[in-house]
Parts: C-alpha cells; sequence; structure tokens
C-alpha cells in the first residue's frame, strides 16, 4: 500500500479520493466475519435467532448475542459483541429515560435512529473507532411488530427479514424467496432455524441456536427454550429440505 493510502487508512475522519472511509469499510467487514443472525417479522410477532458456538466447557445457559432492551424489546448482534453490548446498555438507558419523559413505551425506530446516530457519531470524529457490530432490534409497539437493521455507518433500515453476520448474503436471498407477509410466529421461527442451518457448519442439535420472540398478543419479549427451538429446527427440515445440506 502507498504511503497516501496509508493516510486514508488510518484516518477515519477523512475520505480517501475515491470516496471511502476504510476505518467503517472494516468494521462492516468485521460484522460480516461473526456468525449469523437473523430476524423474521410476522404477522404474530417478531422472531429473532442468532448462531453462538460455545466452548466444550464453557457455561451457556445465558444467551451471548441476544439481548433484551426493554419488556417489548430485543436485539441480535453480529460483529465485536462487546461493542453490541456497550450500545445495549445505551439502548435500555434511553428506553427507560423514554418511559419516565412521555409515559409510554419507546418505538423501535426510535431507539434504531438513537443506535444508529450514535455510530455515525463515530464515523466523524478523531481518537475514536467505529463500532465493529450491527443490530437487528424486534419489537411490538401497539401491536404492530417493527423490524430494523443498523450498521456501523451509521444506517438504520426498516426490514421484513434480514441476516446478519458470517453467510448473510446466503440466508438473505433464502429469506427473500421463502418469506411470506402472512407467517404464523412458529412458522417465522422456523424459517429463522433453516437460515441458521443454512449458514452454519453445524446441520444437526440446537446447541449452536439462540432465539428470542415477541409476541403481538401480549407485547413481551421472551427467551425461547431449547425445547421450542428443537421444534422449530424438525419443521425446519421437513419444510426446507434443500437448505440443510
Amino acid at each position: 500500500m502507498l504511503p497516501a493510502q496509508q493516510g486514508y487508512d488510518r484516518t477515519i475522519t477523512v475520505f480517501s479520493p475515491d470516496g471511502r472511509l476504510y476505518q467503517v469499510e472494516y468494521a462492516i467487514e468485521t460484522v460480516r466475519r461473526g456468525t449469523i443472525a437473523v430476524g423474521v417479522k410476522c404477522k404474530d410477532g417478531i422472531i429473532i435467532a442468532v448462531e453462538e458456538k460455545p466452548r466444550k466447557l464453557q457455561i451457556s445457559d445465558i444467551a451471548q448475542k441476544v439481548f433484551q432492551i426493554d419488556d417489548h424489546v430485543g436485539v441480535a448482534a453480529a460483529g465485536y459483541i462487546p461493542d453490541a453490548r456497550s450500545q445495549v446498555d445505551n439502548a435500555r438507558f434511553f428506553s427507560q429515560s423514554n418511559k419516565m419523559i412521555y409515559d409510554e413505551p419507546v418505538e423501535v425506530e426510535t431507539i434504531a435512529k438513537h443506535l444508529a446516530d450514535q455510530c455515525q457519531q463515530y464515523t466523524q470524529y478523531a481518537g475514536v473507532r467505529p463500532f465493529g457490530v450491527s443490530l437487528i432490534l424486534g419489537g411490538v409497539v401497539n401491536k404492530k411488530p417493527e423490524l430494523y437493521l443498523t450498521d456501523p455507518s451509521g444506517t438504520y433500515i426498516s426490514y421484513d427479514a434480514i441476516a446478519i453476520g458470517s453467510g448473510s448474503d446466503q440466508v438473505t436471498d433464502f429469506l427473500e424467496k421463502t418469506y411470506k407477509n402472512d407467517l404464523s410466529l412458529d412458522e417465522a421461527a422456523a424459517l429463522a432455524t433453516a437460515g441458521i442451518y443454512l449458514s452454519s457448519e453445524d446441520k444437526e442439535g440446537v446447541d449452536h441456536i439462540r432465539m428470542a420472540r415477541i409476541n403481538v398478543e401480549t407485547g413481551l419479549f421472551e427467551i425461547v427454550s431449547k425445547e421450542e427451538i428443537a421444534n422449530y429446527a424438525k419443521v425446519a427440515k421437513e419444510k426446507y429440505p434443500h437448505e440443510q445440506k
């Protein structure tokens, strides 16, 4: 690499002559190297699911990539997970502050925009680095499910279904072909499970899968048990057999 190019490579606040911010691109590459995370919106609510690869002696009862923001909002992360924890803490504080000020549940889009604004600031000032994580935010407000994606550049976009992390392009193509607006919550969970199997090296078992849901009826975030995930995996293999190979 030429000395002039190295300067643009090391300075996050300076655009290169071809209009690129290299450090932001590197942060986005960090997300692509993380394990897969999937979000699916359906008529009955939201499903967020991730792949986690615990070591043999690791106690893995607590999910490391799925977080609860508020009673009605959850997050799945891909990339540098310590950055995700920092953003989740920020989002929790923001959500509770919103509840105290306005006395109503915060909109999912409002949280997504707040986190995206924070990401954008970290691409604009010297002495900091971009967040190396993307987040899938899902929630239910006034019985309306909402799903958003944030990335290190400060972008936030609403989706019906989306995948981030390693193999996300392949999984997103799969979701585009199979997603339907009238999916039930169970069908959405099976679809998300199939997406994780498509990307993962592990095609059997569910120990590497973590999942949460927010039901439209209750409007509450809840972690899905391994037994239920196993049932969803069975349905996924029956319904999408070609994606499991």
